[in-house]
């Protein structure tokens, strides 16, 4: 099949089903995992260790779909102008309504092949591409078409399939593009099929067995079916192969998305004492061939998600667990921007009324590997931060009011001591990103 064959496929396929089937009245206002992936502000902390001011930012959706996701950027981004592309004209219609339906007027959306970008002439301060670049019939020439829109200094989300993880997938995938299933525009008889071929088999089968869902059987998961089952275009990838694409586009790695789900110490029983070889082995080698033999040892991610950036010459900033005590003297310290929900916000000043530790990990698991809290002086501590940035000279000076004396030899703290605390704590915070310390002028 050849390229432009493929993409009537996939627009025909959108155009019946746009995804995601979510209800325009369905809003992502409090889902802070998601909006803390969809926010500028983690990626370009990542990298520059300062924050970001939306305010006016470019940002586009590469392959909008249904606008869900065009929404949570508006959302985790204040006032930026969100831009949305998408193949299938009929999605590109849901994504208009949708931004309208929540009063985002700063917002537009064309119906275009992403390899059609240049069209548009944006210099973008940031671009989601979401769950599009394995469709495409050549990804490195998306890749290339979203590094010329983004400005010097502005930075890619993009992920691909794992070949390795979708594995089973694909077997399906072949087995019903055999059947016939995919040779047109699979739609309600193709996904009833499906479903019918899965019930008939033994649960003992093998592919059964790996990966179908009873759900899927429920009416209102025909999209998930069509996604996993009858994606037309769909193609797995590997962690080198991701890597190619970002070199040859002259773009930069940042870190993966789900950065805690790619570590591969926590894949052994004994994470601090790793076998001497594997020890050696992590020693020396570069980040992404790490990736990838996490990926050959626990392929648990479907998508190989990340960011990068297109470099303008400006070198990273140093992580705060490099910093001198002179350094964090003069430091400034921000709260995520998604902590700074209500809900979030009432829960610390209940904890902290109530002398209960604070829990940060309950509202943003996703760099968190268990529980992330601070105790009651602490989270006492760290309270201005939800009315704005505070110099942690001043969050020292809070800790010493709150927490003046010794517990146990009722000595009085000093501010040394007090200021070894509350840093050895914002750096412990910092690592989750739950806040962000930025270097004083």
């Amino acid at each position: 099949m050849n390229s432009q064959a493929l993409l009537d496929k996939i627009r025909q396929q959108f155009d019946g089903v746009p995804y995601p089937s979510v209800p325009v009245e369905k809003s992502p206002k409090d889902e802070l995992n998601d909006l803390f992936a969809h926010s500028l502000a983690t990626p370009y902390y990542l990298y520059h260790r300062r924050m970001v001011d939306t305010t006016n930012a470019v940002i586009l959706d590469a392959g909008c779909g249904s606008g869900y996701k065009s929404l949570m950027l508006a959302e985790a981004n204040p006032g930026a102008r969100i831009v949305g592309v998408d193949l299938s004209e009929r999605s590109v219609e849901f994504a208009r309504l949708r931004l309208q339906y929540y009063g985002f007027e700063n917002t537009e959306f064309h119906a275009i092949a992403l390899e059609d970008l240049s069209q548009l002439g944006l210099q973008c301060d940031y671009i989601d591409c979401d769950e599009v670049l394995y469709l495409l019939p050549d990804p490195q020439q998306g890749m290339q078409a979203m590094q010329a829109a983004l400005k010097p200094g502005g930075i890619l989300r993009v992920n691909l399939h794992s070949a390795i993880q979708r594995q089973p997938y694909y077997r399906a995938q072949e087995l019903f593009r055999d059947m016939g299933l995919m040779d047109d525009n699979p739609e309600e008889a193709a996904i009833e099929a499906v479903i019918e071929v899965f019930k008939a088999l033994k649960p003992s089968s093998k592919l059964r067995s790996e990966i179908w869902n009873p759900r899927y059987e429920n009416p209102d998961c025909a999209p998930e079916v069509l996604a996993n089952f009858l994606l037309q275009g769909d193609k797995g990838f590997s962690v080198p192969q991701m890597f190619d694409l970002l070199e040859a586009a002259g773009l930069e790695f940042i870190r993966m998305v789900h950065w805690r789900g790619w570590e591969i110490p926590s894949l052994f029983q004994q994470p601090d004492d790793l076998p001497a070889l594997w020890a050696m082995v992590l020693a020396e080698a570069p980040e992404p061939m790490q990736l990838y033999m996490h990926d050959l040892l626990h392929p648990s991610n479907r998508l190989i998600d990340l960011w990068a950036i297109k470099p303008d010459g400006t070198p990273p900033g140093d992580p705060v667990d490099t910093w001198t005590e002179s350094q964090w003297r003069q430091a400034v310290v921000h709260l995520h921007p998604q902590l700074r929900h209500d809900l979030v916000r009432q829960t610390a000043i209940q904890n902290v009324q109530q002398g209960r530790p604070m829990e940060f990990s309950q509202f943003i698991a996703m760099p968190a590997r268990g529980e992330v809290s601070v105790d009651g002086a602490i989270a006492a501590t760290l309270l201005p931060l939800w009315d704005g940035p505070q110099p942690v000279a001043s969050l020292v000076n809070r800790y010493l009011t709150l927490k003046p004396r010794h517990l146990v030899t009722l000595e009085p703290l000093s501010e040394d001591e007090a200021l070894l605390q509350v840093c050895a704590t914002l750096n412990r915070l910092d690592a989750f990103l739950y806040v962000l310390v930025e270097p004083g002028l």
